[in-house]
């Protein structure tokens, strides 16, 4: 059986943390942030954890990542 691949884009992106939960970044915060409230950049600053559909999506993406 071939080695699974792991999509280059996912691992730079996300990480697994010890409890198999997925860690990014916020979205939202690109540009634009004039027009974002001062409490949504507050809140935005950092890393989230996705929810559970969107980290099973990127758990697929990721094979061998534990």
């Amino acid at each position: 059986m071939p080695k699974m691949k792991t999509k280059s884009s996912a691992k730079k992106r996300f990480k697994v943390t010890g409890t198999g939960k997925v860690v990014a970044a916020q979205a939202g915060k690109r540009h634009g942030m004039i027009k974002r409230t001062t409490k949504f950049i507050r809140t935005a600053r950092g890393t989230t954890t996705l929810s559970a559909p969107d980290a099973k999506i990127v758990k697929s993406y990721m094979p061998y990542d534990r």
